[in-house]
């Protein structure tokens, strides 16, 4: 299994991501967020826009992602980080068939279903991404962008 699929089967298999964004002033932001995973390692999830890592990604679209799988033991540490860009989605064939998808997967119900029809749909894509692996060794990790793949084994972060 190449690198990449392994990454696309760990992001297949998480629900929530931690959304980091800037604030006006600077500072960061965190948000957790259901997401969906598509084509090209892209990540898709519904928020109000008048939250504020929305409104942050209205202002700079650059963002970071990170999923991980939640553990007590460091030996069990695994998960990915990406950095790239988030921008809001526009289309309606695109937001339809991500909304399908979304309530779908999540089990979310008619309920839902309203509150998406008034929430906006985000896209990320990433630019930069490392999968982090502790069971293969404490600092186990790989890196790639869209051109270069790289490894370290050594063991250290």
């Amino acid at each position: 299994m190449s690198e990449r699929e392994l990454v696309e089967r760990f992001l297949r298999s998480e629900s929530t991501l931690a959304l980091a964004t800037t604030a006006a002033d600077g500072s960061p932001r965190a948000a957790a967020l259901f997401y969906l995973l598509q084509e090209d390692l892209r990540l898709y999830w519904f928020s109000s826009a008048s939250s504020e890592h929305s409104r942050n990604l209205e202002r700079d679209g650059a963002a970071a992602v990170s999923i991980f799988r939640q553990t007590n033991e460091w030996r069990k540490i695994r998960g990915v980080q990406m950095r790239g860009t988030a921008i809001l989605v526009k289309g309606r064939a695109a937001r339809r068939a991500i909304a399908g998808i979304y309530t779908e997967r999540f089990h979310l119900g008619r309920l839902f279903e309203a509150a998406i029809t008034r929430a906006s749909l985000y896209r990320f894509q990433p630019d930069w991404v490392r999968y982090i692996d502790n069971s293969r060794g404490f600092g186990y990790k790989f890196e790639f962008s869209p051109a270069v793949i790289r490894e370290d084994r050594s063991g250290c972060v």
